[in-house]
């Protein structure tokens, strides 16, 4: 985990602001939180996803879930400070981070390499508060095991439309359990949002009693 100013009181967002915003359009990682019983708003970033030379897929992950954060947090403006939740998913496949694809062809390459294999999902989260005074970030890994599957399953699998915003082609939450054997680690990360390292997050930022919804 990194941070920024520890010493920042936390407890300062104003009451008539929501208690979070949550600086992502996914409606899996809205649900994740809405099922917890967290208050927040929707306000997704507009950063560019790119990935820098070099840069380890756990890094890319954990920059890419605080430049979301940040990007959200400086746009909303620092009065009162109010906390903004980034995240980002990644497939990882040995070495390889494999994205969202492009269309239903590639939907299928990229499960045509994952199935019959162990992957990693990996999701960087980030909290940052508006007035720029406190960032916390971590990466959450879990591994998933896929039974092997015919090319005319994933065809299938893919023509029924859950594909094309899904890191790596699949979604557990939906259709593509099909193909999943066990997850070690966090289920809820691989849907997009680690739920109990995000709940700790906020613990640790002092501000999870007040995003509690009542």
């Amino acid at each position: 985990m990194t941070h920024s100013d520890p010493t920042t009181d936390p407890t300062r967002a104003d009451p008539t602001r929501p208690r979070l915003i949550l600086a992502s359009a996914s409606p899996r990682r809205s649900k994740i939180l809405s099922d917890a019983g967290i208050r927040f708003e929707i306000k997704p970033s507009t950063i560019v996803e790119e990935t820098r030379a070099g840069e380890s897929p756990a890094r890319l992950a954990e920059r890419l879930a605080t430049e979301k954060a940040l990007d959200v947090a400086r746009r909303i403006g620092p009065i009162p400070a109010t906390p903004v939740l980034g995240a980002d998913t990644i497939v990882v496949l040995g070495n390889d981070v494999l994205g969202k694809p492009r269309d239903e062809a590639h939907a299928v390459e990229l499960l045509s390499r994952l199935v019959g294999t162990k992957h990693q999902v990996m999701t960087g989260i980030a909290l940052a508060w508006s007035d720029g005074q406190l960032t916390l970030s971590q990466v959450v890994t879990s591994e998933v095991e896929m039974r092997a599957a015919s090319r005319q399953e994933l065809v299938d699998y893919v023509s029924l439309g859950e594909s094309l915003d899904k890191a790596g082609g699949y979604a557990l939450q939906g259709e593509g359990r099909r193909f999943v054997v066990g997850v070690v680690g966090s289920a809820s990360n691989v849907i997009g949002l680690p739920l109990d390292e995000t709940l700790a997050l906020f613990e640790l930022a002092g501000v999870l009693d007040s995003m509690r919804a009542r």
